[in-house]
Order: structure tokens, then C-alpha cells, then sequence
């Protein structure tokens, strides 16, 4: 028996190698094939397809207005009667706006400033909060009022990686749908959104409030506002599927995070929507600037103060970095310049619509002088030390900004005040 030389060795072990991937990548391409879905709704049609027992769930605010515009008026009727039935006479109340954006762990910020806000004494109770992407997991809790606090502490203090998603395998995750799996979050998800929890809602619903949250679908790609406030009173069997499918599609960070298919319906015949993060589309949203509110109001004869409190689950100030030459971290740091920007024009444009529609503005933000080393995403140190740090602005009057960043040397601020305490909005 001859034994192999060195050089004889190293060709029998890169046969070796070639042999064994040649047999063994059919079988993982096999392993790992692509999910398969159900048909897209075609281009043309794409607005036509509804939710199964749910029609008036969702809007498509980039080119349909009416549909939203007949439910705020259909709002305000049900606020109306409510008022009455407390035997309220005299104006109009004021009514406050929450707008709460993404962010990932930052969420921590806004979790821990609504805490604050509560001990400070004049958190208000708000007409309608929208929330994106983390924003949207803060949003029904923000919606419900105090009594969840303490639950969203939990949330965002005592959660870990693996209470978020699990990493697949590095071929299963670029073969599959992404490069993780969130059943955790899909879990924690269904642990705080009960049918309880969904008949709070429900309830908050007949007074006229309004909870939306924002996904992008994404063979549309187009923005997509639910009304989850009507899908909660809608008592139809898949509204509680639905609303936890939602939260779980708004903070579906694409190629991170598996999509949400939705399934649809059109002429009789099923389909499915894959819906990604809504801050694909947006960051942060109101309502769409076509609305001009302020006309509206005209219209209709409603005088009131309105305020709109925006809550940046994110620093507004360049973040420094040493970016690797490596293909990885250049395209991880252009992405993340590119959010961070479209965050800022996010904060623009509600700016502008809240000024030309008389809406007091105020923005809150995590500022430059919260320095904390973020070692990881959902890093539970880095999320307890930001909860901190808001709570106590918050608890102290959050210094609310009137203006986004550099706003004001556009000199577009009505007077010269940049900050004012929380619940105490300028006239």
C-alpha cells in the first residue's frame, strides 16, 4: 500500500471537498428553497382587494383620499355622541395627535418618555396615534393610556435578542425570505395583544379615537395606513389575527426580518400582499398632507385647538463611524444614512403640513448628549440606559422642540419659543 505525499494529499482533500459540495449543495438548495406564496394582486387592481369580513381596514392615502377622509368625519360623529352622552356642553375640547416613529431598540426613548410624561401629571389623552415599525409595537399601548406603561417598560428593558429572533443559518437565511426568523416577536406579540386587549381598543373606537399603524406592501411598493381601531370593533373572527399580523409586518425590516403575507380578496379569488416595515415608505406619519385638514374643518364647521406630539425613536445629529472597507459594512452604513435622512424629511413634512393647517407642533428626539455604547440590536443594557434617560427628561417636562432640525433658520417658526414643557402646547 502506497502512502500519499504531501502534494497527493492536497489533491485528494480538494477532490475530496469538490466531491462532497457537488452532492451536498443540491440537497441544502433543496433544504433551503424560497417560501412560496399565493398570487400578488396585479398592478392594476391593487386598490381593489379587501380584507376578508374587514373592507374598511386600510387606506391607500398615496392616491385614494376619500376613504380616509369619510372615516375622520365619521370620527368626529361618534366623538360628538360620545361627548354628549357625558353630558359636555360648550367649544370643542382640544385634541392631541401622537405620532410615533421607528427606531429598532431605540424605542426604548419613546417607552421611557411616555412613562415620564405620565409622572409628570399632564400626558393628555390623544385623538389618534400612528406609529411605524417599533413606533407601531409603542402605538396601542400609547393609544390605551398609562394603565400600559408599565407593560411597555417591560418591553423594551427586559427583552433581550432572543426575545426578537432567532439567526438562521447563513445559506438558509439568503435562500429563504431573510436572515431571521421572529417567531420570538410573533410570540411576545400574541402575549400583550389578547381579546382583551383588542375590546379596549374596540372601546376607544366608539369615542371617536383612532389608532393607525403604517406597513409597506411591497409588491405595490406602496405605503399602506390599517385602521386598527376599526378592525378591533369590526368583533369580525380574523380581527385579532390580523391586528397582531400587522404589528408584526410594520416591524418587518426587510431582508432582517420575514415579510407578512396578508391574504386579500378580489372578484372571489384569493390572493396574498407581502408587507415589509413601514419605514420602507415612511419613518414617521400624521396623516397625508393631500388632506388639508384645516379646509376640512372649514367646511364642516369645526373649531378647535389642535396639537400634534412627535415622538424620534432616534438621534437626529450625524453619527460619527470608521466604516470598514468591506462590501457589508459600506452598504450597511449607506442604508442607514439613507433612513436616517428620510427620517428628518419625514419631520419636515409633518412641519408643514401642521403649520398650514394651524397645528401646534412638538418633537421630541434623542439628543447628542446620550452617549452609551450600543454593542448590538435590542442590546437590553444600551435599551435600560435609553429608557432611562428619557424617563427622566420626561418626567422633569420634556423640552419639546417647535421646529425640526435647522428649521429655523428658514425663519418658518411662528415666533422665537424652541422648546416648550410636555402637555402644555402654545396656542
Amino acid at each position: 500500500m502506497t502512502i500519499l505525499g504531501s502534494r497527493g494529499s492536497e489533491r485528494f482533500n480538494q477532490w475530496a471537498r469538490t466531491l462532497l459540495l457537488a452532492v451536498t449543495l443540491p440537497l441544502l438548495l433543496a433544504a433551503c428553497a424560497a417560501p412560496t406564496r399565493l398570487t400578488a394582486v396585479s398592478e392594476d387592481r391593487t386598490t381593489e382587494a379587501v380584507v376578508p369580513g374587514i373592507p374598511g381596514a386600510r387606506y391607500w392615502v398615496d392616491k385614494e383620499m376619500e376613504p380616509f377622509l369619510q372615516d375622520a368625519m365619521q370620527s368626529f360623529a361618534r366623538e360628538q355622541a360620545y361627548l354628549a352622552s357625558t353630558n359636555h356642553s360648550g367649544p370643542l375640547p382640544p385634541v392631541y395627535f401622537l405620532a410615533i416613529s421607528g427606531g429598532g431598540d431605540n424605542g426604548a426613548f419613546g417607552a421611557g418618555l411616555l412613562k415620564g410624561w405620565t409622572e409628570h401629571g399632564d400626558r393628555p389623552m390623544f385623538k389618534a396615534v400612528t406609529g411605524v415599525s417599533t413606533g407601531a409595537l409603542i402605538a396601542p399601548m400609547a393609544f390605551l393610556g398609562p394603565d400600559y406603561d408599565d407593560a411597555l417598560e417591560q418591553a423594551y428593558t427586559a427583552v433581550t435578542q432572543n426575545d426578537i429572533f432567532v439567526e438562521r443559518w447563513f445559506i438558509a437565511g439568503v435562500l429563504s425570505d431573510a436572515l431571521a426568523d421572529t417567531l420570538p416577536m410573533t410570540k411576545m406579540i400574541e402575549r400583550f395583544v389578547t381579546q382583551d386587549f383588542l375590546d379596549a381598543i374596540a372601546a376607544e373606537y366608539a369615542k371617536g379615537r383612532i389608532l393607525l399603524v403604517g406597513t409597506t406592501n411591497l409588491d405595490a411598493r406602496r405605503p399602506v395606513i390599517w385602521n386598527m381601531t376599526a378592525i378591533a370593533a369590526s368583533k369580525a373572527p380574523s380581527a385579532l389575527p390580523l391586528f397582531r399580523k400587522i404589528l408584526l409586518a410594520s416591524a418587518a425590516v426587510p431582508g432582517a426580518f420575514p415579510p407578512v403575507m396578508i391574504d386579500v380578496e378580489l372578484d372571489g379569488e384569493h390572493y396574498q400582499e407581502m408587507h415589509v416595515d413601514g419605514g420602507a415608505m415612511a419613518q414617521v406619519f400624521l396623516y397625508p398632507p393631500s388632506l388639508h385638514l384645516a379646509q376640512q374643518s372649514a367646511k364642516a364647521h369645526i373649531q378647535r385647538q389642535r396639537s400634534v406630539y412627535i415622538i424620534r425613536n432616534a438621534r437626529l445629529d450625524p453619527d460619527w463611524a470608521d466604516v470598514e472597507r468591506r462590501t457589508f459594512s459600506i452598504a450597511g452604513r449607506a442604508i442607514s444614512s439613507l433612513i436616517h435622512s428620510q427620517g428628518i424629511g419625514d419631520l419636515y413634512r409633518i412641519y408643514l403640513t401642521s403649520q398650514r393647517d394651524g397645528i401646534d407642533y412638538n418633537l421630541a428626539f434623542i439628543g447628542a448628549d446620550f452617549d452609551f455604547e450600543h454593542k448590538e440590536e435590542f442590546d437590553q443594557e444600551f435599551m435600560r440606559a435609553l429608557y432611562k434617560y428619557s424617563y427622566e427628561l420626561a418626567k422633569d417636562g420634556y423640552p419639546w422642540r417647535k421646529s425640526p432640525p435647522d428649521f429655523d433658520d428658514l425663519d418658518l417658526t411662528p415666533g422665537d419659543e424652541k422648546a416648550v414643557t410636555a402637555g402644555t402646547p402654545s396656542s
